[in-house]
């Protein structure tokens, strides 16, 4: 989440699980589920919240809905240092698979409402901290692009950080872009996000823009995302560092481990978590380290997968599951 280094924040609940197609969604949802969540951890949290493109354009058509938004806020006692701009639709369709990834960081849409998430959270920011905003990794990497797609995706992004810059200097409250890695889109990797943000601090650079860049551009790192890539938070936290890049937000999050893919009753259990909504990016180790990769969790993949899968060490699967949760199935 987003803090001052001298400044412990509470811990933030992500509400994208929650359905909202509205403003007056994130109020209920607020006084019912979040509540609920947060009198089960018997002590407060923060919310982390997320208001699609449709409940943007409500708060755009009401020029109270910030004041309602910070009002519901302090009724149900929360705070919000955050908000999950990555889905810009309705992340509880039928079917929601990769158009997550849409729209993509070439399109002007994904501006305008990164932008508007912007001034909405510095309307509800507690004063005296800084917020976060987390975003897609670009865009999917199988979908097709432009060939000037990084150069409008590094122009977009710029803007926004100008945004940023001036909102600070007309409220006073620091909001920075979280990118956040996933697996199959165009930043997955450390290493493939590092060499983009070396791109996009040149072209900063050559654009006169370095220091807002830097100043509020930066990484959301998900455990999660991470983990299935079969990469060491440590190591890969110690080299967002040492490239001069922000971590702006943390997700805490748990993926899915098969630990025996060649008992054919694990893969069974593992069956069962194959489903329409949402992509499950599956990747399986080897034991000579090589990582072998499928865009989404099927049930042939998991009951009948080729040769190199069953003799794999370990699958993992981008599959948000309890954080407390130590088996499944």
């Amino acid at each position: 989440m987003g803090g001052t280094p001298d400044q412990l924040l509470p811990l933030g609940y992500c509400t994208n699980v929650h359905p909202c197609r509205s403003l007056d969604d994130v109020g209920r949802m607020l006084a019912e589920q979040a509540a609920a969540v947060r009198d089960q951890c018997g002590f407060d949290i923060a919310v982390g919240l997320w208001l699609p493109a449709s409940a943007m354009a409500d708060v755009a058509a009401d020029p109270g809905a910030i004041d309602r938004l910070r009002g519901w806020l302090a009724e149900c006692r929360f705070s919000c240092h955050t908000l999950n701009a990555f889905p810009f639709g309705d992340f509880h369709s039928e079917r929601v698979k990769e158009q997550v990834y849409l729209p993509d960081w070439a399109d002007a849409r994904r501006l305008d409402y990164t932008r508007a998430c912007s001034r909405l959270l510095a309307g509800i920011l507690p004063s005296g901290t800084d917020g976060s905003i987390s975003t897609l990794p670009l865009g999917f990497k199988q979908a097709e692009r432009s060939a000037d797609f990084l150069d409008r995706a590094i122009a977009q992004l710029l803007s926004l950080a100008r945004d940023l810059s001036q909102l600070q200097q007309e409220t006073g409250r620091t909001i920075r872009l979280a990118i956040e890695p996933e697996p199959f889109c165009l930043l997955e990797t450390t290493a493939e996000t590092i060499a983009f943000f070396e791109q996009l601090w040149q072209a900063a650079d050559k654009a006169g823009c370095g220091p807002e860049a830097r100043e509020h551009l930066g990484v959301c790192y998900d455990v999660c995302h991470q983990a299935v890539e079969f990469e060491d938070a440590a190591t890969a936290i110690g080299q967002f560092d040492a490239a001069g890049i922000r971590i702006n937000k943390v997700q805490i999050s748990c993926a899915i481990e098969l630990d025996q893919p060649a008992d054919p009753a694990a893969r069974r259990a593992l069956a069962s978590f194959a489903e329409a909504r949402y992509l499950h990016q599956t990747f399986a180790r080897q034991a000579d380290g090589g990582v072998t990769r499928a865009v989404d969790l099927t049930e042939t993949l998991a009951l009948h997968p080729p040769a190199d899968w069953q003799t794999a060490e370990t699958w993992r699967v981008h599959f948000h599951v309890p954080v407390d949760a130590e088996r499944l199935g």
